[in-house]
């Protein structure tokens, strides 16, 4: 592992809170939400063998999630509702919150994915391909992914994801690193590196969660 990835790594294990309290509940919300389709407390009470009541108050712990009319779960980290990013898995199209979260949900939901993006300063289209084990492919091969620590003092969503992009090379990101001196650009295969280690993290239990 590189010297910046292992350091960002333990920058955001340190500084993004919320799933990783419960390593129980985040992976099977995904998963579920994975099949294309809300989600109810129930649904996830069968997926973990947990009481309705601990689930109910495990979603309550995890910000940012997604409602829709009907009180379903329609999103956390993978949405049923559009964003820049889409996640297509077993020929679904699904979407999630930030770049990062392309490389890091094939590993927890045990799933490839095709993932369709575009650059934050040029839309130029950014294609990939993404399994549990690695990134399969890159188009272009320059593009790069922003990372930028939070404070803590927001919600995930706005203090980390948000600013979460892909970019079509590293002089595309030039702009938004001038915009954000403390953040950083990694290429797509070290971004991956860094969420693999997120996810170990967040899989164990033992720190803090990244979306």
């Amino acid at each position: 592992m590189s010297t910046n990835v292992e350091h960002l790594s333990t920058q955001l294990t340190g500084s993004i809170g919320g799933a990783a309290a419960l390593p129980w509940l985040w992976p099977a919300l995904l998963r579920a939400l994975a099949d294309g389709a809300p989600v109810t407390p129930e649904d996830l009470a069968e997926a973990t063998s947990r009481g309705l009541d601990e689930v109910r108050a495990g979603l309550e712990a995890l910000s940012d999630t997604e409602y829709d009319a009907q009180g379903r779960i329609v999103g956390h980290g993978i949405t049923l509702n559009p964003t820049p990013h889409r996640f297509t898995v077993d020929g679904r199209t699904l979407y999630t919150w930030c770049a990062l979260d392309t490389l890091i949900f094939p590993a927890v939901i045990d799933r490839p994915a095709r993932v369709s993006s575009s650059c934050y300063t040029t839309s130029a289209p950014i294609y990939l391909e993404v399994n549990p084990q690695q990134v399969a492919s890159v188009d272009p091969a320059s593009a790069v992914v922003s990372i930028l620590t939070p404070d803590g003092a927001s919600p995930v969503r706005a203090a980390f994801c948000n600013q979460v992009h892909f970019f079509a090379s590293l002089d595309a990101a030039a702009p938004w690193l001038r915009e954000h001196p403390d953040g950083s650009v990694l290429g797509v295969h070290d971004a991956f590196e860094l969420g693999a280690q997120l996810t170990k993290t967040l899989l164990a239990g033992d720190g803090s969660a990244c979306c």
